[in-house]
């Protein structure tokens, strides 16, 4: 058995407590971090909730409160449906069913997302004339 000094003894002591050290702070922040993202799931699973409860609303203002055809639309129960709806005052529903009276007037936007594609990689690829030509442009 190799003999070890007092000295490398307690440089081995301080390692082994730097890394405890270590690994508690490495627990304490993935504790909080995955905490802070626990409360953010929470809060946008809220959110979500109300934003159903409140779409559910309008869509029976809407249809005039025919949950049987609403819910055939959406394919949910009627009773469901009449559940999620009831907590929301007739008054919120109507402010939703206005932004979305706001957001179906607004021009729809124009998709050109194709056309500057294909503009952006044409340069790259040559000019339309040798293309056209099969490469045989410069051939005069």
């Amino acid at each position: 058995m190799a003999s070890v000094s007092a000295a490398e003894l307690r440089r081995r002591v301080r390692a082994v407590e730097e890394v405890k050290a270590r690994t508690r702070e490495l627990a304490a922040a993935n504790a909080l971090a995955t905490r802070e993202a626990a409360v953010t799931a929470a809060k946008a699973k809220e959110d979500a909730e109300v934003a159903a409860r409140e779409a559910a609303a309008a869509v029976l203002r809407l249809f005039d409160n025919d949950a049987e055809l609403v819910a055939k639309l959406l394919g949910v129960t009627a009773e469901e449906l009449e559940r999620e709806a009831k907590p929301v005052t007739a008054a919120r529903a109507k402010e939703v069913i206005e932004e979305l009276r706001a957001r179906a007037e607004r021009p729809r936007p124009v998709r050109r997302a194709r056309k500057a594609g294909a503009a952006a990689t044409a340069p790259s690829t040559g000019s339309p004339t040798s293309v056209s030509d099969g490469g045989l442009a410069d051939a005069d």
